[in-house]
């Protein structure tokens, strides 16, 4: 006979949530935590973490078997659940939809942890209104080796710029390596003029600060802090205030003051430590619903860019192809001569020229759906490369995180632009070579 499955049965508010699995491993590293840990510490924090997610859609990133292995993604809700939860339909810019759950209390903020989502993801919309985001969501994304104060200086730069434009910023720490400065925004603008304000403002930190920040969204050009201008695109999320992280060490995504911004530790807030500074400090988001402002003056900076000869950047690859986008490829995959001759593009009435790009010399090296394998794929190609290794800077190895159909996977990349020509190795079959991606790849291809 199959074995009885344990469950926990929590009372919340005069609703009943199961848990099942409870004694279920979740972290096992710096810190051990069971399924039923990581439920009761969102119930610790719910006055938080609840806020931040509701009245939201909720995209699903469901870690089934724990922090330690790969999660997938669920855009739409189970069929099998209670009767008080919430769900909303989204459209995306597929044209398909999903009806998506939405949170609104603690008892449905228990009963997603439970189906495994360690990490909350929100989208920047109230259900009132599905087309216009009420968050401008500013995601400072660190390089390989970019130091953690490199991070808090983009932070407070981009807190003066707030200033100047007349809108507040509530600062927190991504619960990796970043920050995360989101703006409470009035409902006025649809995502595609989110985005153009996200555009204008990271292009303007990248002026005030072009040696530790940066604009651009292909990463073999990038430098320093990436400001993901693409993350206020239609159905992107990023993990809310309180969402624990799928780190050893159980990092959470903490809100700030600013005051404490130039001396914390991303560290320092983990599962562990963040019950206690809520309780003693309180919400530092606890006033953000009071300050709905405008993004008037940042589409006046993105006007004064465009008049200037900057048209759109690239957005993600899943959108169609934007009016007055540049060419959505790589500079390491553009075809032609390493410095092309200058193109114009269009945008709305305008003709802007384009800067040149130069082609990258890049080079994949390891792709696995295990990250730790990849690295070690990594090790092993500089070992075999001794001489080609010694001359790559820190930002020249891309770590990707792919995303698949419903899941994600590795690939690393070695860019060889400050390795002599005569010395960069060939590409070479990747080691390893697991691309869960490829099969469906050629199969749409042949379908072509």
């Amino acid at each position: 006979m199959p074995k009885k499955e344990s469950a926990a049965i929590l009372s919340i508010d005069g609703r009943e949530v199961r848990i099942s699995n409870p004694d279920k491993p979740y972290f096992s590293r710096d810190v051990k935590l069971s399924k039923l840990d990581v439920v009761q510490y969102y119930l610790s924090v719910a006055t938080g973490a609840v806020a931040g997610i509701r009245d939201r859609p909720n995209m699903l990133k469901r870690f089934v078997d724990g922090a330690e292995s790969p999660p997938f993604y669920q855009k739409r809700a189970p069929e099998n659940r209670p009767e008080w939860l919430r769900t909303v339909t989204l459209s995306f810019p597929s044209g398909r939809t999903a009806e998506e759950v939405v949170v609104d209390d603690v008892a449905g903020l228990a009963w997603i942890v439970n189906l495994g989502c360690i990490e909350l993801h929100p989208h920047a919309v109230r259900t009132n209104d599905l087309d216009r985001p009420d968050e401008l969501r500013i995601d400072l994304d660190p390089g390989p080796g970019v130091e953690w104060d490199d991070v808090r200086r983009v932070a407070m730069e981009v807190k003066r710029l707030l200033e100047e434009v007349g809108v507040r910023g509530w600062p927190k720490t991504s619960g990796s390596r970043g920050m995360h400065i989101n703006v409470r925004i009035q409902q006025r603008w649809s995502f595609t003029e989110v985005r153009r304000a996200a555009l204008a403002l990271s292009r303007e930190i990248e002026r005030r600060a072009p040696k530790i920040a940066t604009s651009k969204w292909w990463k073999e050009e990038r430098h320093g802090v990436f400001l993901d201008y693409n993350q206020n695109a239609k159905d992107r999320t990023t993990c809310s205030a309180y969402s624990i992280r799928p780190l050893p060490d159980a990092r959470v995504s903490a809100p700030l003051r600013w005051e404490e911004i130039p001396d914390c530790e991303a560290g320092d807030f983990t599962v562990l430590t963040m019950p206690a500074r809520l309780k003693a400090l309180g919400d530092p988001n606890a006033r953000m619903e009071l300050t709905p402002g405008s993004l008037d003056q940042l589409l006046e900076l993105a006007d004064r860019d465009e008049d200037a000869g900057l048209g759109d950047a690239p957005w993600p690859p899943h959108f169609r192809k934007m009016e007055g986008e540049p060419a959505r490829v790589a500079p390491s995959r553009a075809k032609g001569a390493k410095t092309p001759k200058k193109t114009i593009a269009k945008t709305g009435t305008k003709k802007i020229a384009a800067k040149p790009r130069s082609k990258m010399p890049l080079i994949v090296v390891a792709n696995s759906q295990d990250k730790e394998a990849a690295l070690a794929g990594l090790d092993r190609w500089k070992k075999r490369n001794p001489e080609a290794a010694s001359h790559l800077a820190v930002d020249d190895i891309l770590v990707d995180s792919m995303r698949g159909r419903s899941s994600t996977w590795t690939r690393i990349r070695v860019n060889l632009r400050n390795v002599p020509e005569e010395i960069r190795p060939p590409q070479e079959t990747p080691d390893p070579d697991d691309d869960p991606t490829r099969a469906w790849r050629e199969a749409r291809w042949k379908r072509r």
